[in-house]
């Protein structure tokens, strides 16, 4: 298990920094610099030290999925029959690998686990329920909610 808990605190210009690469992940660090009013040394060890205490986990541009023939947005809830043995196990690493499963959750609730999945079509969402949800061991029921307008997505956190 990894240790998410801070091992820095943060001040304002460490804020800052978060901020602004969430809007461009793209700012050099010259550029960056001159928005905190630093010189470019003292924000490049900041960045640095900010991507080694893992505040910062990677860089990516953000994709229009529509764009890309993606069409449908579902919400999938998963329940298991029963929490014994290693079938959650195998579960989870099984999403881990379907690109087409954007995040994986284990909740609290009527489910064990909430999907965001993405597809090209209903029939190429439905191949995906078919032949990967329905075929995971120890699945007992599959619940799909399918998104009609996105009102909001992202992924910036409030810095």
């Amino acid at each position: 298990m990894s240790d998410n808990k801070p091992k820095n605190e943060l001040d304002a210009a460490d804020r800052t920094i978060l901020r602004l690469l969430q809007q461009d992940g793209t700012l050099s660090n010259p550029k960056l610099a001159e928005q905190l009013s630093l010189s470019v040394t003292p924000c490049w060890r900041r960045l640095k030290r900010l991507e080694d205490d893992g505040y910062i986990k990677d860089y990516q541009a953000n994709l229009d999925r529509r764009k890309l023939g993606l069409d449908v947005l579902a919400f999938v809830q998963i329940r298991f029959g029963g929490h014994g043995g290693n079938e959650p196990n195998a579960f989870e690493a099984a999403m881990c690998t379907q690109p087409q499963v954007l995040s994986c959750h284990k909740i609290t609730g009527d489910a064990d686990y909430l999907l965001q999945v993405v597809a090209t079509s209903l029939d190429a969402y439905s191949d995906f329920v078919e032949n990967v949800l329905r075929q995971m061991p120890g699945v007992a029921s599959i619940h799909s909610s399918l998104a009609l307008r996105e009102v909001k997505a992202g992924s910036r956190l409030p810095v």
